[in-house]
């Protein structure tokens, strides 16, 4: 390993430049150099206090980092720097000419130097107007020493300043990659990983696939709608300037976006992002770097399986319905980030029984009727055990989604057994309250009855059924819930004491009325043990199952109890 070596004022440094040569600064692309102080910081230094500095130009440039410190009072000293020096001279070499001073200024510019620091009194007793101007018109960092100091005291300081910094960089990223990588062993979900990142970088970070949509994002509490707006038409952009900027045709953008690749095997699922934060020891892109070694190894593991849909997905719609969001709007933007148009667009909810289905087929089926959807698990069990998902779709505004598009989205759901499926569908709405509230009303339409008969797929609307949508716009206040438990506590308590089944008989009695024997198949009981439960039934409750009032407030207490899941 070689290193830059010090040397007295007025020596001409080696002209010969090593090939790869000792290099301080990180490897990670797209990140600042976080480990390196700026030349600000230099200027602190006590060895460099001594010299007295002064900045005569370049007050903006001061930002600029120090990956080393080079010694030379060569005229051509340009064309051996990497970038990132901090130049110490004396200028004894100098050219004399004004013009030949401008164009030595220019040449260490294209060199990217960080800043140029001129000694004065053994060649310069003032510094040339020539060399101030050019140095302002460059946007060149320019500091005079007016006291003489030894540039080997303070070479050894700055370097000893960057060496103890890489040092703690690289314990830091040590302890960086022992964390993702325990988190890639124990095969952690992307979100918890995505989680991981925001807390070790201090920062939202987002995960987003190959379309720009977000899968799963960590985003604070307040200001997550600013941050979320536009999301598809920001990433793009951002991108673009990180491209631009790789292939030396523009520079990378400047807003903090630290953007870095998940993929392995020549695969690329989709990326990180890393939004504005503070610095890391460890370089913000090196800890985003870890993070994306995580997710692909956890993405081989899936073998084909698109978990990050599935877990992304059934979060964000799980949240949504949970009511963990902490404004409309914010949820509005998250919402669409993900992949799911809200504004201009009519959204209804949508509970599909009868099927087992991967919660990634729903977007898939909803591009067959020109929407896209969200879905998950219903957040409670079907009363009678049967498979349940929620959706979430949008559809162009002004979109009908009347019986013939509901089946057609059924049969793109379940190709091969649609026969078996159920949709209950609430009422068509905008934006994203009035599509919640229209899942909420499918799902307390899919507990509500016992399944029918017959081959599907089969449609119910809550437009239809009155009384749940009554109970959907009620189901919290407490006069509902103490009439549902008044009418059938006792059937509760016998049933939870027993095991018994009188809820379902009942649920079958009331979904038919007028048909025992309809309301017999529905409970698959015989129709002897069913009239025994029905006149047990009758026995605790007190009351005259044929009675139309009587009817009427079972049915409504029945649909309280299961409208809040139970």
């Amino acid at each position: 390993m070689s290193q830059p070596c010090s040397h007295q004022k007025g020596d001409r440094v080696s002209e010969r430049r090593e090939d790869g040569g000792f290099r301080t600064d990180r490897p990670y692309a797209g990140d600042v150099e976080e480990s390196h102080p700026t030349v600000r910081e230099v200027l602190a230094l006590p060895a460099v206090a001594e010299g007295r500095p002064e900045v005569l130009a370049g007050d903006g440039a001061l930002e600029a980092r120090v990956r080393w410190v080079h010694v030379s009072d060569s005229a051509d000293v340009a064309r051996l720097l990497n970038g990132g020096e901090l130049l110490l001279s004396t200028g004894s070499g100098w050219p004399a000419e004004p013009a030949e001073l401008d164009t030595f200024i220019a040449g260490l510019v294209r060199a990217g130097v960080a800043g140029l620091v001129l000694e004065l009194g053994v060649h310069y007793r003032y510094v040339p107007a020539v060399i101030v101007e050019a140095a302002r018109r460059y946007g060149l960092a320019l500091l005079v020493l007016h006291r003489e100091v030894k540039f080997v005291a303070l070479t050894e300081a700055v370097h000893r300043r960057i060496i103890s910094e890489q040092t703690a960089a690289l314990r830091a990223r040590d302890d960086v990659r022992a964390e993702f990588t325990a988190l890639a062993l124990r095969g952690s979900p992307a979100d918890f990983v995505v989680h991981r990142l925001a807390q070790t970088l201090g920062a939202p970070v987002v995960l987003e696939n190959l379309a720009h949509e977000i899968i799963t994002a960590e985003l604070p509490p307040v200001g997550a709608e600013q941050l979320l707006a536009g999301w598809e038409a920001r990433s793009r952009s951002a991108h673009a300037a990180w491209r631009a900027a790789a292939e030396g045709t523009g520079e990378a953008p400047d807003a903090g976006w630290i953007i870095v690749p998940v993929e392995a095997r020549g695969i690329r699922w989709g990326h990180l992002i890393a939004l504005p934060g503070p610095t890391h020891p460890a370089g913000r892109a090196a800890v985003l770097e870890q993070g994306a070694i995580a997710l692909a190894l956890g993405r081989l593991a899936d073998r084909g399986v698109d978990e990050w849909a599935r877990i992304g997905r059934q979060r964000l719609l799980g949240g949504l319905l949970a009511g963990r969001y902490g404004g409309v709007a914010a949820a509005t933007a998250r919402t669409e980030a993900a992949g799911l148009p809200l504004t201009g667009a009519s959204v209804v909810g949508v509970v599909v029984t009868g099927v087992e289905l991967d919660v990634s087929e729903a977007d898939a089926a909803a591009r067959a009727v020109r929407g896209r959807a969200l879905a998950a698990p219903a957040p409670v069990p079907h009363p009678v055990g049967r498979p349940v998902t929620a959706v979430l779709l949008s559809l162009p505004a002004g979109a009908d989604f009347d019986d013939r598009a509901a089946r057609e989205f059924a049969r793109a759901l379940a190709p091969h057994g649609a026969e078996h499926v159920e949709l209950a569908i609430g009422a068509l709405g905008d934006g994203l309250e009035s599509g919640l509230a229209s899942l909420q009303e499918a799902i307390d339409l899919a507990r509500s009855s016992v399944p029918a008969t017959g081959r599907g797929p089969r449609v119910r609307r809550t437009t239809d059924r009155p009384l749940v949508r009554l109970v959907s716009s009620l189901r919290d206040d407490h006069r509902m819930l103490e009439h549902g438990e008044r009418m059938l506590a006792p059937l509760v308590e016998h049933d939870l004491r027993r095991q018994g089944d009188l809820l379902d008989v009942l649920g079958a009695v009331l979904a038919h009325p007028s048909n025992r024997t309809a309301a017999a198949t529905a409970s698959h009981l015989s129709r002897s043990v069913f009239y025994q439960r029905l006149a047990q039934i009758q026995d605790l409750l007190g009351v005259d199952l044929d009675d139309g009032e009587t009817q009427t407030a079972l049915h409504l207490a029945l649909l309280v109890r299961r409208s809040s899941g139970r």
